[in-house]
């Protein structure tokens, strides 16, 4: 897997991070999407840089101009519903990119600190042989991406393998790397050193799914 890890290097990133991990500024929900919105703007940026290129000619009122413009075959898959804002962000770059959604949750069988990930709702176009971006704001133990991977691969096999993330975990980028595909890419705003004892990322943010749209039940 290649880590592109995006907030290494100083620049307005760093405050809209900033902005959703403050304890007093991400009460605005509307603030924190938003400011998740604008990180996967920037995310999608920098993942541009990697896609195919091809020479078009185009007509301005004066003359031709050849440019060269995006050449994949891009579909964007959010994991619901903490991931709506981050695709909104790269959707803003990746306009006519097609559209997928998948669930997945924690459950706690024993209502102890033990999970398992439960994939239960997936809304997707052909995803065979195409770009697949996938986004999720916080990549913690990185079961769920694992579990919502596996649930996709059933229905096609994309050629090109993207994954979004906000902040992750080292623990988490592990686990990804040893059960992603080899050519797949991490494009990451923030890497935190650990876990807590339920699997939270600390210091992390706190539930951006709650912080979004509202605590769930």
């Amino acid at each position: 897997m290649e880590i592109h890890y995006i907030g290494e290097s100083n620049s307005v990133l760093n405050t809209f991070i900033a902005e959703i991990r403050d304890k007093n500024i991400q009460k605005d929900s509307l603030r924190f999407r938003r400011n998740i919105e604008r990180i996967g703007e920037i995310l999608g940026y920098e993942l541009s840089k990697s896609l195919s290129y091809l020479n078009v000619s185009i007509e301005t009122p004066m003359a031709k101009k050849n440019v060269q413009l995006p050449n994949n075959n891009l579909v964007l898959c959010s994991i619901l519903r903490a991931g709506l804002p981050l695709h909104q962000g790269l959707l803003n770059y990746f306009d006519k990119a097609e559209n997928a959604f998948i669930s997945a949750f924690r459950h706690h069988p024993y209502n102890d600190d033990e999970f398992k990930i439960v994939v239960e709702y997936f809304a997707s176009p052909e995803i065979e042989n195409k770009t697949l971006l996938l986004a999720d704001p916080m990549l913690a133990t990185g079961q769920s991406l694992v579990a919502v991977y596996e649930a996709i691969k059933k229905h096609g096999t994309p050629k090109e393998l993207h994954i979004i993330v906000v902040i992750a975990a080292k623990e988490g980028v592990e686990f990804i790397e040893k059960h992603f595909p080899e050519n797949t890419h991490l494009w990451v705003a923030a890497i935190d050193d650990e876990l807590d004892s339920k699997g939270y990322i600390i210091p992390g943010l706190g539930d951006a799914g709650d912080l979004a749209f509202g605590k769930k039940l």
